[in-house]
């Protein structure tokens, strides 16, 4: 199994990403007074020391509306904040779906992160949605994508394994296998194929053109897929 470490030594957090791909866990450390914020839900075990709250945002910001959007885009309706006080400790975090973790350095810019992707963030990290419009709908996917930007580290789940793709110029990539991009490239959704007949009935629809200069993350597996596949064989609730 693949192991990663690294350390935000700013923010006094160090990261280990274990048991990778396939079943991915986040072992979180805090150094003494420092502060982690997760999705909810995403907590597997912590250190008896470790002190939580939960908002709708960050501490200092925390609202309704943003906790709502944050629900529509597939996120939980609620963050934990985890802090070290006086001897820091540990915390681990896992994802819904069997896959992947990734951990990224922002530095002031921003990624635009898919509804279920996002994991967690240090402090320096603000977290909000941005609205898609009605091609998000006629896509099938999310309405909101999450914007991360800041000065810290992110950890982002994928559903499978996770890859990046580096564009400079146009790239082409199915809706549902997309877990982030950088907030440098544009997109449009466009046909899968030449004609909107050939798209549908090869099972790809719409997909979503990239342009510019930039780095996206692709998930190996798709979740709609998944569930429209596994869904008709569950039997049903007596």
């Amino acid at each position: 199994m693949e192991t990663y470490s690294t350390t935000d030594t700013a923010a006094g957090v160090k990261v280990e990403l274990q048991m990778r791909p396939g079943s991915s866990a986040a072992k979180i450390t805090l150094a003494p007074n420092s502060q982690l914020t997760a999705e909810g839900g995403a907590m597997i075990a912590m250190s008896p020391n470790i002190e939580m709250t939960t908002s709708t945002h960050t501490k200092q910001s925390g609202g309704f509306m943003r906790g709502l959007k944050r629900m529509i885009s597939g996120e939980s309706f609620f963050l934990n904040h985890y802090y070290g006080g006086n001897q820091g400790g540990t915390v681990w975090l896992g994802a819904t779906l069997p896959g992947d973790m990734m951990v990224h350095e922002l530095n002031g810019e921003g990624i635009i992160v898919q509804g279920g992707s996002y994991v967690a963030s240090t402090q320096g990290i603000d977290i909000d949605s941005s609205w898609q419009g009605f091609k998000s709908l006629i896509s099938r996917e999310p309405l909101f994508w999450l914007k991360v930007k800041g000065n810290g580290t992110v950890v982002v789940n994928s559903f499978g394994a996770i890859y990046p793709v580096k564009v400079n110029g146009e790239y082409i990539v199915d809706t549902g296998h997309i877990v982030a991009f950088e907030e440098s490239l544009n997109f449009s959704l466009t046909k899968a194929g030449k004609s909107w007949m050939s798209s549908f009935l090869g099972g790809e629809g719409l997909v979503c053109k990239f342009r510019g200069n930039g780095t996206i993350w692709l998930q190996s597996h798709n979740s709609s897929s998944f569930g429209s596949t596994l869904g008709p064989k569950l039997k049903p609730r007596k």
